[in-house]
């Protein structure tokens, strides 16, 4: 079952980024929500329709949850969709932006998938059957002197927020190797189960921001935590912080909220 929920997942994906791509040619209309930096587009809702379209008629009795203001409650299964990570990004033609798509059920991830379609790299992970990359299983990296290591960050709509997670990036760009600020968190969690970054961390992401990227940095061997150390709920914690492990408690200690 996981594996027809994995295929569907990644197709709605891809088809999902092939329209975001065709956008890429074509004028867009852009508005705000909570803020001025907080933005969509009419292909956020376009593909967040193809992606929901293609699980109702596959599993019509299942749940889905996602950003665009969208939610049905039918069962323990739920799909969980961000249909454009990185909106403004996207807007500006800059090509880092993905789709993420995953699969809870009972409570638990279980299916994983983001997708970047400019640089057409598909990132999946089923639950205890490790991460992939266009197929090609991948790991976390082994770096374990945060001196070395390379981060990444995002920084929150919230402005109440934004003071403490300039302090964060202000310590924490002295003592790691570097950091990137790309605005997509579902690519960064990726990345950091590539290999690619060392560690993430960012405050007040939503569930759809994280649920496909988090099972997939698990199931490359990396950890996820609230800002504390403790366990992190894609529903309820406040900040999440995701390394490779080996620099987990030195990236958690160093943190500002």
């Amino acid at each position: 079952m996981a594996e027809e929920l994995l295929e569907l997942a990644r197709s709605a994906a891809e088809d999902a980024g092939n329209m975001l791509l065709e956008g890429l040619e074509k004028s867009r209309e852009v508005s705000q929500k909570s803020g001025p930096a907080d933005l969509v587009t009419e292909y956020d809702h376009s593909a967040q329709e193809l992606i929901a379209n293609k699980i109702q008629k596959k599993f019509p009795k299942h749940s889905i949850l996602a950003e665009e203001e969208f939610e049905v409650e039918k069962s323990s299964t739920k799909w969980i969709i961000d249909p454009l990570d990185g909106t403004t990004n996207y807007i500006y033609n800059y090509p880092l932006f993905c789709v993420s798509i995953a699969v809870e059920q009972d409570g638990e991830l279980t299916v994983g998938v983001v997708h970047l379609p400019v640089i057409e790299e598909t990132f999946t992970a089923i639950k205890d059957k490790g991460a992939f990359l266009n197929g090609r299983k991948i790991s976390v990296s082994g770096t374990a002197d945060f001196s070395k290591s390379l981060l990444a960050t995002g920084f929150p709509y919230d402005e109440d927020r934004l003071p403490s997670a300039i302090k964060s990036f202000s310590g924490l760009v002295r003592k790691a190797r570097g950091i990137r600020r790309d605005g997509a968190a579902a690519m960064d969690l990726s990345f950091v189960a590539a290999g690619r970054f060392d560690g993430f961390w960012e405050i007040g992401l939503s569930p759809w921001d994280v649920a496909a990227g988090c099972l997939i940095i698990k199931e490359a061997g990396g950890v996820i935590s609230d800002f504390s150390g403790n366990g992190y709920d894609i529903y309820g914690s406040r900040g999440l912080v995701a390394t490779n492990g080996r620099i987990q408690d030195a990236l958690v200690e160093r943190l500002i909220f």
